[in-house]
């Protein structure tokens, strides 16, 4: 396999050679019968994303792991993280191991299962973290996304526990009594539209006693979603001390702001927009933006987080929080962080395949293309736009709060150890 004509991290035009499922060689003006021609494009290492819902076991009206590993390919992507909120939940040896084996047997990308933190997700008592992580599914990311770990001493103890075998708690900042009810940001549009506010603090508090606890015993603590500029100094505060702190910033916080559930194209109240953390304020969003840029936030992980028609499209209380997102995430960052001039190419690269295949310990995924390395790549057109059509997404779910936005750019052809999964936008 040779894929030529491609641009590495936005460089000069070259040809990469592949021999079984490794790079062979990288050098301008390669060619042979059947080489994939990259006509220009931009040529980065597979993408990784570290917060993946893939609903299955237990929701696959919303998503399986076909239909989500597909959706990962068309975005880019040849490894996610399958968080563990599923039906049995992911708290147990045998469940982390079906879903690793599913995501053997559909192959579009490498699926890493999450595990609980908490038995249930109930936040009373420790799951098996030892089992998943010598099981099979060799789990190395712990997190009860959905949930926060908001016991204080079962979260340090969760923090002690992985650093025998070098996990990592990744955490839902949320203190549940503070959001009881909460519907979306508390700020002047929750009060104009009567919604229960969700505080900043309610993110922050949890996430200023994570780090000390972290420090406190040493372990790796990571950071979901992040969404408050006020979060974004707790954490260039921790890591200033030299604490293991990593966080993530999701597209749709980097692009949208609360004021779309107020002044949607539909009108007011349109349930696309709500999210677990709710869209912040326009000053959160360029606070976020300014972080991932300078590594106080070291990831963009999606959150893709897919629901049937009929728990998106209710009244605004009623309805299930989280956006489909894996099919956007690359034009959407570009669209943030690349035409604003926040970031380059390489810094693109860093933060959605490099740093994420890090926290998450995997070696393989994330390497520079470059002879010797895995042959994990995806081809990236970054010029012109395209509207977002929902019905186009390889994902079973719909809910995008892109639908009809024009984004930049498109993913022409995505390689698994070599195999393409994607070419020329279509799954193979």
């Amino acid at each position: 396999m040779i894929i030529k004509n491609v641009r590495i991290l936005g460089g000069e035009p070259v040809s990469i050679r592949i021999d079984d499922g490794v790079i062979a060689e990288v050098a301008p003006g390669l060619d042979a019968p059947g080489a994939f021609d990259g006509g220009g494009a931009i040529a980065l290492p597979g993408l990784v994303d570290l917060h993946t819902h893939l609903r299955e076991p237990g929701r696959e009206d919303a998503e399986t792991v076909q239909t989500g590993t597909q959706s990962a390919a068309r975005g880019g992507y040849t490894a996610v993280h399958a968080m563990a909120n599923t039906s049995p939940v992911a708290d147990t040896a045998g469940v982390v191991e079906q879903v690793w084996r599913l995501g053997r047997e559909h192959g579009h990308c490498d699926v890493h299962p999450v595990g609980a933190v908490t038995v249930g997700l109930e936040g009373r008592q420790l799951a098996e973290l030892g089992a998943m992580a010598d099981s099979a599914a060799r789990v190395r990311v712990f997190s009860d996304d959905g949930k926060c770990v908001d016991d204080a001493v079962l979260m340090r103890r969760a923090l002690e526990y992985v650093k025998a075998f070098d996990g990592v708690v990744a955490q839902h900042a949320q203190e549940p009594r503070l959001t009881a009810g909460a519907q979306m940001n508390e700020g002047v549009v929750s009060g104009r539209l009567g919604l229960t506010g969700w505080p900043a603090v309610a993110e922050e508090a949890i996430i200023a006693r994570d780090c000390l606890l972290a420090a406190h015993v040493g372990s790796r603590l990571h950071v979901c979603h992040v969404s408050t500029a006020g979060s974004v100094e707790i954490i260039r505060w921790a890591k200033s001390k030299g604490w293991n702190v990593t966080a993530e910033v999701t597209p749709h916080h980097l692009l949208l702001t609360d004021g779309l559930v107020e002044e949607s194209p539909v009108g007011a109240y349109n349930p696309i927009y709500k999210v677990n953390p709710p869209l912040r304020t326009r000053a959160d969003v360029e606070a976020l933006r300014a972080a991932l840029a300078d590594g106080t936030i070291d990831i963009v992980a999606t959150d893709h987080a897919p629901h049937p028609v009929e728990d998106k499209e209710t009244e605004w209380p009623a309805a299930a929080m989280g956006m489909v997102g894996l099919e956007t995430a690359l034009s959407v960052v570009q669209e943030a962080m690349i035409e604003t001039g926040l970031l380059d190419w390489a810094g693109v690269a860093q933060r959605m395949s490099a740093l994420p295949a890090r926290i998450g310990r995997l070696p393989a995924q994330g390497r520079p293309l470059e002879a010797g390395e895995p042959a994990n790549i995806m081809v990236y057109d970054p010029s012109g736009r395209t509207q977002v059509e929902p019905s186009a997404f390889a994902s079973k779910s719909r809910n995008t709060p892109y639908e009809g936005m024009t984004l930049p750019g498109r993913v022409v052809a995505t390689f698994l150890r070599g195999r393409p999964t994607v070419l020329e936008g279509k799954l193979v």
